[in-house]
């Protein structure tokens, strides 16, 4: 009788454990999906300034490889990669390309359920590389426009952003080290913080409406900070899943793309996103 409880056991308990968990390959959804005010983020979509005849035009995907969840976690690996492209509109339906940064990398989630909540922890090791593209020269005066030559600029960090979700609030604050630096007098510690709201109850199901904050403080020769401001409409999907979003952003602080990091940037600019 020993011997029969004891083989019960071992063949019960573990299936028991593992019916109670999940392990996913290439999962339809990310665990952590994008910040949405967050600049640096994968998207899939275009932001047309408003005072200034420039347009940025992402292409790029962030995709969960492994996801292992049970009855109140949720664990994922995944990998990064795309770019953030700086255009001009001229006539003709031309489009040159200014400058254009490439991003690839892997990352870590981590997502748990405490009620109706949830705390998580998204980490990034990410390679960011920038260049000038052939729109950035000027063929009428056989010069790079504004007489800014390409220079060298990478950068190699890790990435720690944890957040808390109440309902369809999430507030998130992290860091970033940069371990590897062109120029190499670029700081290497910048700070963030943000959330974003998604009003579910106002306009049905596909429809909703949402506003999102991010301010990240970048050390250059300074600590500077950058906001990053959005609000639009989420049509179809859940707000934290798939779906088509059109907005209106502001922003404020040092230009995004790599070779212009030391130059501020203010503008507002209409945006059109497909959501992953």
């Amino acid at each position: 009788m020993k011997l029969k409880g004891l083989f019960l056991f071992i063949i019960i308990v573990p299936i028991q454990l593992f019916s109670q968990k999940k392990i996913e390959f290439f999962p339809d959804n990310l665990n952590i999906q994008p910040f949405t005010a967050n600049i640096l983020e994968p998207k899939l979509g275009f932001l047309f300034h408003i005072s200034k005849n420039e347009l940025r035009l992402d292409i790029g995907n962030s995709l969960d490889i492994l996801k292992y969840s049970n009855d109140k976690e949720i664990y994922s690996f995944g990998a990064d990669l795309f770019t953030y492209t700086l255009l001009r509109s001229e006539k003709n339906f031309h489009f040159p390309v200014d400058a254009v940064d490439y991003l690839f990398g892997i990352n870590l989630g981590y997502k748990k359920n405490i009620g109706q909540n949830q705390i998580g922890l998204r980490a990034r090791i990410s390679h960011i590389s920038a260049h000038f593209a052939d729109g950035h020269f000027d063929v009428s005066k056989n010069q790079w426009r504004d007489n800014l030559n390409p220079r060298v600029y990478s950068r190699e960090f890790i990435e720690l952003m944890p957040f808390y979700s109440i309902n369809s609030l999430r507030v998130y604050g992290g860091i970033t080290y940069i371990f590897h630096v062109d120029p190499s007098s670029i700081k290497k510690d910048n700070y963030q913080l943000g959330f974003d709201y998604f009003l579910t109850k106002y306009f049905g199901k596909n429809i909703t409406p949402f506003i999102a904050y991010d301010l990240k403080i970048i050390h250059i020769n300074k600590y500077i900070a950058n906001h990053s401001f959005s609000t639009g409409l989420k049509f179809g999907g859940k707000p934290q899943s798939k779906g088509l979003s059109i907005y209106l952003n502001y922003y404020s602080g040092k230009n995004i793309h790599g070779e212009y990091f030391d130059i501020n940037k203010n503008y507002f600019a209409i945006g059109i996103n497909l959501d992953l």
